[in-house]
C-alpha cells in the first residue's frame, strides 16, 4: 500500500470523498488542497465504459488545449529534405533523422514530444520498442505522422495532450498548472471531455463516462460528477 505524507493524509481529511460535484467546484477543490511549493499540474481521470481489450472499444486521440499546459515542451521532428527545413521554422528544438536515431539508441531522450513524416517512419520503427514505453512514439492517430508537420509542431508547442485508455478503462491527461486558475483550467478540461465524448465508440454500450476525477501532482483526487457534463460543456 502506498504510503501518503501527514500533510496529504491533513488535506484529505478536509473534503468528503464520497461527494461528487459540479466540474468548478471538484477544479476549486483540488486547488485548495494544494499545499506544496511549486507549480503542481492539475490531472484530470476519466472512468470510461469500454472494455479495451477489444479493439473496436479502444479510445485514443488528442486534443489541443485552449491555454495550454504552462509548460515549454520541446519537440523532436523526424524529416527529411524540405521538411526539415519546414520543421525548423516552425519551432522543432531538434530536427533530424538517422543522427538523431542513433543519438536516442544512445540514451539521449532530451525532448518530450515527437513528429514524424510518413516517408521516415520505417527508420523511426526501428527504435519504435524504446519510443513506445516512454509514450514518444510518433503516431498517426494522434497526428504526429504527418507530412503537415509546421502544423504539428505548433499544436504541440501551444499544448496539444494525446491520450489513450489504458487497460482499466480510465483515461489520464494533464490539463494546466494550479497557477492557471479555476476558468483556465475548466475551458481545458470542457475541451477534453469534449473530445473524449466525440471518440465514443460504437460498440460501447451502457454509460459512457463513469466517473471523472480532478487532480493535482499531489493532491487527493476530487469527483466531479458526470451529471454536470452538459453544464460544463454549454
Amino acid at each position: 500500500m502506498r504510503k501518503r505524507s501527514k500533510k496529504y493524509i491533513e488535506v484529505k481529511s478536509k473534503f468528503d470523498a464520497r461527494d461528487r460535484l459540479d466540474f468548478t467546484s471538484a477544479i476549486e477543490a483540488a486547488l485548495e488542497s494544494s499545499y506544496v511549493r511549486f507549480d503542481e499540474t492539475v490531472d484530470i481521470a476519466v472512468k470510461l465504459g469500454v472494455d479495451p481489450r477489444h479493439a473496436d472499444q479502444m479510445v485514443r486521440g488528442s486534443v489541443v488545449l485552449p491555454h495550454g499546459l504552462g509548460k515549454e515542451v520541446k519537440v523532436l521532428v523526424f524529416a527529411k529534405g524540405e521538411k526539415e527545413k519546414e520543421a525548423q521554422e516552425a519551432g522543432a528544438d531538434y530536427v533530424g533523422n538517422d543522427d538523431l536515431i542513433e543519438k536516442i539508441k544512445g540514451g539521449w531522450f532530451g525532448f518530450d514530444k515527437a513528429v514524424a513524416t510518413p516517408d521516415v517512419m520505417g527508420s523511426v520503427g526501428k527504435i519504435g520498442k524504446i519510443l513506445g514505453p516512454r509514450g514518444l512514439m510518433p503516431n498517426a492517430k494522434t497526428g504526429t505522422v504527418t507530412f503537415d508537420v509546421a502544423k504539428a509542431v505548433q499544436e504541440v508547442k501551444a499544448g496539444k495532450v494525446e491520450f489513450r485508455v489504458d487497460k482499466t478503462g480510465i483515461v489520464h491527461a494533464p490539463m494546466g498548472k494550479v497557477s492557471f486558475g479555476t476558468e483556465k483550467l475548466r475551458d481545458n478540461i470542457r475541451a477534453f471531455i469534449d473530445t473524449v465524448l466525440r471518440l465514443k465508440p460504437a460498440a460501447s454500450k451502457g454509460t459512457y463516462l463513469r466517473s471523472i476525477a480532478v487532480s493535482t501532482t499531489m493532491g487527493p483526487g476530487f469527483k466531479a460528477d458526470p451529471a454536470h457534463v452538459k453544464e460544463l460543456l454549454k
